[in-house]
């Protein structure tokens, strides 16, 4: 964190005045803008909202709900909230379904209560392309990926060793696809800071201190280094922040993706307190076509700040989960119950 605290720093030293907010916008759009002229990115951003991803089947091709519809989703939503947040009782039976993977109650989760909303509409699902909400697979293929590949492995069991598990649970990448990209709402810790100067932009995750560099006006290098949330470059066409990202870490495989991946990211502002994040996803081995979710960031209240994400504390916790699977072997019991292959598919 002290290095990348640094790097932010200098990036705002060498050019003091693009990390200045203009506090009247350049044009008749009234949005804030750098000095650069370039619209103003900078700052605290949430993306959490009860909005999945794909939409749930019983809303097939409704795309939208009415505000009623909205405003009943989100009554529901904080219900479920306070009555989560009730004090738990001291002498209730333990779980018998196995699951202790349940250990938080809705007060340390961070989904937020709200229904997603672009252009004015209530969406029942972040993908809007395809039009019926759904990650277009190739017929018959949901691959794993790498670490998926290593766990087919005959004789091999998910717990042998740190590298068969999540990049989430070795701290090495945020879980669920949160750093992206895509960059997508998890259960907690969904804040993002985005400091902007003429030749870059960097995007500070929350989740696992994740930090995307992002140069501007430049080209993708050859595809000889393998990069944590890939190799991305960035251009303004007009009021919007495109960013194309390829080359990514081959155990980096969002949702079972290749290495023919290749992710289009845009970031325009809607007003000055909210970006409307669109993401699209193009890998012909994997998806039948390309793509796209559209995903509303809304700025921070004043004041508020990012707190840095420690990750089991030094990740002791991890010589535990190993340590414990060790342990269950000696007894000759059944390993533990394992979860998502990876933190992406845990949505």
């Amino acid at each position: 964190m002290k290095i990348l605290r640094n790097l932010i720093l200098a990036i705002i030293v060498l050019d003091p005045a693009s990390a200045v907010l203009a506090q009247s916008g350049s044009d008749n759009s009234g949005l804030p803008r750098t000095p650069d002229g370039k619209p103003d990115l900078q700052g605290l951003w949430t993306n959490q909202t009860q909005t999945p991803l794909e939409r749930p089947e019983n809303f097939g091709l409704q795309g939208f709900l009415t505000p009623e519809q909205a405003a009943e989703f989100e009554a529901r939503a904080r219900e479920r909230v306070a009555l989560s947040n009730l004090p738990s009782d001291p002498d209730r039976p333990p779980p018998s379904d196995g699951n202790t993977d349940a250990g938080y109650n809705l007060f340390w989760l961070d989904r937020g209560t709200n229904v997603a909303i672009v252009n004015g509409e209530y969406r029942t699902s972040l993908i809007v392309d395809p039009p019926n909400g759904q990650i277009p697979f190739v017929e018959g293929n949901r691959p794993a990926g790498l670490i998926g590949e290593w766990r087919a492995r005959p004789g091999v069991e998910p717990f042998d060793g740190p590298e068969l598990r999540p990049l989430g649970e070795r701290c090495l990448l945020a879980f669920s696809s949160s750093s992206g990209p895509p960059m997508l709402p998890v259960m907690y810790n969904n804040n993002y800071q985005i400091v902007q100067t003429p030749d870059h932009v960097v995007i500070l995750v929350e989740m696992v201190h994740d930090a995307r560099i992002i140069p501007l006006n430049k080209a993708h290098t050859a595809h000889s280094t393998e990069h944590w949330m890939g190799q991305s470059v960035g251009r303004w066409e007009g009021d919007t922040l495109v960013v194309e990202t390829k080359h990514f870490h081959p155990q980096q495989a969002f949702r079972g993706a290749s290495e023919q991946l290749t992710i289009t990211e845009k970031f325009w502002l809607e007003s000055a307190g909210k970006i409307i994040y669109s993401v699209t996803l193009e890998d012909p081995t994997v998806f039948r076509q390309p793509w796209t979710a559209e995903i509303p960031m809304q700025r921070r209240p004043a004041g508020e700040m990012m707190y840095e994400y420690a990750c089991h504390e030094g990740n002791y916790a991890f010589s535990g989960i190993l340590a414990g699977a060790r342990k269950l072997e000696q007894l000759g019991q059944q390993g533990p119950i394992d979860g998502a292959l990876d933190g992406e598919e845990s949505e």
